[in-house]
């Protein structure tokens, strides 16, 4: 195993160990927060696969954007910080939500893993290059990425429009 194997290995541990705790805990910023460290670290993957592009790309648009935007969101809308017991699910639905992820991971692991096959990457060699990236995400794909722009700009404005209703109605919850 080479430095960079063992680099990848830890950063991706991290990943997975981040996107885990943002889906466990209790604590919607914690929740947030832990999603926060989970696409940082997702971003150190692609740059240690030599995909610096991808990497820039994943800081720029979900680190940069989609957390800030959920952060946002979470403030405007007044959302409660801690656990409460009135939106706590019982432990039985927490096992089947558990039993049906490890389900559909090992689904996807059978699907996917042997498609890979044995062979080799070499990491040292870029196989696409930047403009190749930017000719796929503004020609082929430009019309999911617009729509999806549109989608966190509705977002944003939802939020907006949730926090004018609340301070609007003497700050209660409906």
């Amino acid at each position: 195993m080479t430095t960079r194997d063992l680099v990848f290995a830890a950063v991706g541990l991290l990943t997975a160990a981040a996107g885990l705790l943002a889906v466990t805990t209790r604590h919607v910023v914690h929740a947030a927060l832990w999603l926060l460290v989970s696409l940082g670290s997702l971003a150190g993957c692609y740059l240690v696969l030599g995909q610096e592009l991808v990497g820039l790309v994943q800081l720029l648009v979900y680190v940069g954007a989609i957390v800030v935007l959920v952060l946002f969101a979470l403030m405007l809308t007044r959302a409660p910080i801690g656990p409460e017991a009135q939106i706590s699910t019982p432990g039985w639905q927490r096992v089947v939500g558990a039993v049906l992820g490890a389900a559909t991971t090992a689904l996807v692991a059978t699907l996917v893993l042997p498609a890979l096959g044995p062979g080799v990457v070499d990491l040292d060699r870029a196989p696409t290059s930047t403009p190749q990236v930017a000719a796929a995400i503004f020609g082929t794909w430009v019309w999911p990425f617009e729509l999806l722009s549109v989608l966190l700009l509705v977002a944003l404005v939802g939020a907006f429009a949730v926090s004018r209703l609340v301070v609007a109605d003497g700050g209660r919850r409906r």
